[in-house]
């Protein structure tokens, strides 16, 4: 029975490693996860489930290299510190634990920093991206703000470094304050109050300022060999509210096989993309499993267990998903198991 560990990760997880359990080989499988907070969701799928520290890179590759000997885990799926984790590769493969993360260093280095991987990808004319600036300080941010705004566009902003929907902001000037008091809470934010904020600093890390795409947003689940050889790109539709469509849109496909063919990303990864104008524009590529890859599944491809397959050195065929799937979700209570 192979064991496979998913460190600190979402709630999402959860659905994850119950697609590597109840896979349609029948193999079997032992997981096993760790979280700071024992109560998080993502333990709930676990066979093995157990609190993990708060640590500093190097600190932590020590931990999950303790973990992986102790436990005799085969496949590693990180999320927390997955560029540490790369760096020390060889030292997981001493143990005997295969790990699914990105191997070429530069590439992950960029895809976890959203500025560098824009300015690599612009050269490579494979898909368009945001007009935008990086900025540290407030003058900064109004300088950018006012170019953007001469340029056509409507504003927001975000962090580099964050994940999903981490700090993203809209610039509306527009806004009624007091209905938005009164209401559900925004992302919109005047150039007033953004400007306010960041002069409460001297200098802040790097923020990215950018042109507002008002069109539908994709995100693109590919499923890639060990080697980086695309096996399934299926592109994801944030529809009306909850609502997900699986649709087969060819120019989104033909711009998965494009990344693939120029990046060799291995496992599981996601491309974000949001139109404007007609035009779809890169938003992030994610070198791991997205938030959204359960909805995916639903295509047919159970992303999770084959890169698992893969990774083990077992043959995948290229996959031929379904499309046409709108699927949404409701919540259900569950009672936790919290251990001992």
């Amino acid at each position: 029975m192979k064991k496979v560990w998913f460190n600190r990760w979402f709630s999402v997880a959860y659905h994850y490693m119950n697609s590597i359990r109840n896979n349609e080989d029948g193999v079997q499988f032992k997981m096993y996860a760790t979280h700071p907070d024992r109560t998080h969701m993502a333990l709930q799928a676990a066979d093995y489930a157990d609190t993990e520290p708060v640590l500093g890179d190097d600190e932590y590759v020590e931990f999950a290299l303790d973990f992986c000997k102790k436990h005799g885990i085969d496949v590693f799926i990180p999320r927390l510190h997955m560029y540490a984790i790369a760096k020390h590769i060889d030292l997981f493969e001493k143990v005997g634990t295969k790990v699914t993360v990105c191997r070429d260093l530069e590439l992950l280095e960029n895809l976890l920093e959203k500025q560098k991987f824009y300015e690599a990808i612009r050269e490579k004319n494979i898909i368009a991206i945001p007009d935008y600036r990086v900025v540290n300080t407030a003058d900064e941010f109004m300088t950018a703000y006012e170019a953007l705004v001469s340029a056509g566009h409507q504003v927001c902003m975000k962090p580099t470094n964050a994940e999903g929907g981490m700090g993203f902001r809209i610039i509306n000037n527009g806004r009624d304050t007091l209905s938005d008091l009164f209401g559900t809470v925004t992302p919109y934010l005047s150039t007033e109050q953004v400007y306010r904020t960041l002069s409460s600093v001297d200098r802040f890390e790097d923020l990215m300022v950018m042109e507002l795409l008002n069109g539908f947003e994709y995100s693109i689940d590919c499923l890639a060999s060990a080697s980086g050889e695309l096996l399934a790109a299926v592109p994801r539709r944030k529809a009306d509210g909850r609502l997900r469509l699986l649709e087969e849109v060819p120019e989104l496909i033909e711009i998965a096989h494009q990344v693939a063919a120029t990046y060799k990303i291995p496992f599981n990864y996601n491309i974000q993309v949001k139109y404007n104008l007609g035009v779809p524009k890169l938003l992030e590529i994610n070198p791991r499993m997205s938030g959204g890859l359960h909805v995916t599944c639903l295509s047919g491809i159970n992303f999770p267990y084959l890169a698992v397959k893969s990774i083990l050195g077992e043959h995948v065929d290229n996959q031929k998903p379904n499309y046409g799937i709108l699927a949404s979700h409701i919540e259900k209570y569950v009672i936790m198991d919290l251990g001992e």
